[in-house]
C-alpha cells in the first residue's frame, strides 16, 4: 500500500499538503501511534497530571501545532508529523477520558467513533467527491483530513483496548491480530484489486491499535505479563526514531525539490 487512493490530477492549482504514502510514511506513522499511547500514559500517570489536566494541556498544544500545519499550505515534514504525533496523543486521551473518567464502555466508544468516522467520510465525500489523500490541496479538504485522522486514533485506541483488555487476550496477541488484518488488506490491494482509498484508510485505522498494543506491551509492568520498560524509556526511544525519520524525510524532500528546480532550469 505504498500508493494510496486515486492518482492525483497531473497538475493541481496548489501543492498537496500531506505526504506521499511510502514505506517511510507507514513506519513513522506506526512509531507515532505507539508513542501516542505511551506518552499519554507518561503525562497522565508518571508525571501525575491526571487525564483531565493532561487532555487540556495536550489539546492546547495540538491546536497550536495544527495552526502551524495549516499555515504551511503545503507538505512540510516537521509540521505535518508534529501534528500527527500530537493528534495521536489527544486521540488516545479522548478515549481514555470517556472510559476512565465517564465510565463509558469500550464497546460503546468503539461503535461511537466508528459512526463518527463514517459520518466524517460521508460528509467529506459529499462535499469534495473524493477521499484521496493525493488531493489535499484546499483548507476545507485539510479540515476533513485532520478530523478523520483524529477519529481514527480515538477509534483505534478504543478497538485496541477492547480486544486486549475487555476480551482479555493480551497486548501481544492483539498486536499480532491487528497486524495480520493489515497484511490481508495489503494482500487485497496488491493482489486482488482492493480499492486503494478503502485499503489506505482501513490500514491507517488499524495501525493505531497495532502500535498501541506493542506500546503497552513494551511499557506496562512485568507483573502484568508485559516487558516493563516503562512509559518514559519507551516514549523517548520512539520519539528519537521519529525525529531521525523526519530529518531524513526532510532532507529527501529538499533533494527532490532541488532536482526538480535543476530540471526546469536545464531542460533536456
Amino acid at each position: 500500500m505504498l500508493l494510496s487512493a486515486s492518482t492525483a490530477p497531473a497538475a493541481l492549482a496548489s501543492p498537496n499538503r500531506v505526504p506521499d504514502v511510502t514505506v517511510e510514511f507507514w513506519l513513522i506513522k506506526l512509531l507515532a501511534v505507539t508513542m501516542g499511547e505511551t506518552a499519554a500514559d507518561y503525562l497522565a500517570v508518571n508525571l501525575g497530571f491526571g487525564l483531565t489536566v493532561t487532555s487540556l494541556i495536550m489539546t492546547g498544544i495540538l491546536v497550536v501545532a495544527l495552526a502551524l500545519q495549516f499555515a504551511q499550505k503545503r507538505y512540510v515534514p516537521w509540521a505535518y508529523w508534529l501534528a500527527v504525533v500530537l493528534i495521536s496523543v489527544v486521540g488516545t486521551l479522548i478515549t481514555d477520558n470517556l472510559v476512565d473518567n465517564f465510565g463509558v464502555r469500550l464497546q460503546t466508544t468503539t461503535i461511537a467513533f466508528t459512526v463518527l468516522l463514517a459520518a466524517t467520510f460521508a460528509v467529506w465525500y459529499a462535499s469534495e467527491r473524493t477521499l484521496s489523500i493525493h488531493t489535499i490541496v484546499t483548507t476545507r479538504r485539510e479540515i476533513f483530513y485532520w478530523l478523520a485522522i483524529l477519529f481514527t486514533f480515538s477509534l483505534g485506541t478504543a478497538a485496541g483496548d477492547l480486544v486486549a483488555e475487555t476480551f482479555d487476550i493480551g497486548y501481544l496477541t492483539t498486536g499480532f491480530l491487528f497486524g495480520a488484518v493489515i497484511v490481508f488488506i495489503a494482500l487485497g490491494y496488491f493482489a486482488f484489486g482492493l480499492d486503494a482509498i478503502l485499503a489506505f484508510w482501513l490500514a491507517y485505522i488499524l495501525t493505531r491499535p497495532l502500535g498501541a498494543s506493542f506500546g503497552d506491551l513494551l511499557s506496562q509492568p512485568v507483573e502484568y505479563g508485559d516487558l516493563g520498560f516503562g512509559t518514559t524509556f519507551t516514549s523517548i526511544i520512539f520519539l528519537g526514531c521519529i525525529v531521525a525519520l523526519v530529518l531524513y524525510m526532510s532532507l529527501k524532500k529538499d533533494e527532490s525539490e532541488e532536482g526538480h528546480r535543476r530540471g526546469r532550469q536545464n531542460p533536456a
